[in-house]
């Protein structure tokens, strides 16, 4: 089956500079969408010959004057936005009693508070439409506690019934939106967490020292797994498919 409803629709990336964010800018050009990829400092877009047009814009979520500014100019100079992507994340790790006040707010600045503004921003453009859907990409540890990671996923958790919020307001507009929750997935931001080259090893066995599963697939996600079920969610086969929480972590939830 191939997925369709892309092609020249106006797509809206943040956190397009690496991991998942940067596979689904490819996804999206290679499917015919026009693909703003934002991210704090503007990405490098890769060449895809044959694809329709690509821009990269540097653009902080945490600044909602600069979300609002950059979503104008888009539908003025790009045409009207018909996806909007949240990919935009942090992480901070360590016991609740090690984080401080701004290690805390800055979590929840870019992983809650920068959902918070691109979407509402989107909501505005396209809300007289009646039409378009938006996508957060959060995380399993939105479903399920994990240590060390409280601000982490007390911010996706935030995130995630945001958008199932927002869903419930939009819906009647005929707007969809929907979460994708990754579990771990081989990107820099779950590399880092590794202490050394058994790290990928001992993620996938499981590590009962933390009360953390495995991964009942055997293997972890790529970036492209998780890009994959937000095209899906974008695409016009998921037209009756809004307010749900996907999750793309090779069962380690052990949760529907």
């Amino acid at each position: 089956m191939r997925l369709t409803g892309f092609d020249g629709t106006v797509a809206l990336v943040t956190g397009a500079g690496g991991g998942i964010g940067a596979a689904l800018v490819r996804l999206l050009r290679a499917s015919g969408s026009v693909v703003v990829a934002t991210d704090l400092y503007a990405p490098v877009l890769e060449e895809q010959s044959g694809t329709p047009a690509a821009f990269a814009e540097a653009l902080d979520v945490t600044d909602s004057t600069a979300v609002d500014a950059l979503v104008a100019r888009v539908e003025r100079e790009a045409g009207p936005i018909g996806f909007g992507i949240n990919v935009a994340g942090v992480l901070q790790t360590g016991t609740v009693d090690t984080i401080d006040d701004a290690e805390w707010r800055r979590v929840f600045a870019v992983n809650a508070d920068g959902v918070f503004h691109v979407s509402r921003a989107l909501a505005r453009v396209m809300a007289p439409r009646r039409q378009g859907a938006i996508v957060t990409v959060s995380s399993n540890a939105a479903g399920v506690p994990r240590h060390g990671m409280a601000a982490y996923a007390a911010s996706k958790a935030a995130a995630t019934m945001f958008m199932r919020c927002l869903g419930l307001e939009l819906a009647p507009l005929g707007i969809r939106c929907n979460i994708v929750a990754p579990g771990s997935t081989l990107t820099p931001m779950q590399t880092g967490m590794w202490a050394d080259d058994s790290g990928a090893r001992r993620v996938i066995e499981g590590l009962p020292q933390i009360y953390k599963a495995g991964i009942p697939l055997g293997k972890l996600a790529l970036p492209e797994d998780v890009a994959h079920a937000v095209m899906f969610l974008l695409s016009e086969q998921a037209g009756h498919v809004a307010m749900s929480d996907l999750y793309v972590d090779g069962g380690a939830t052990l949760r529907a």
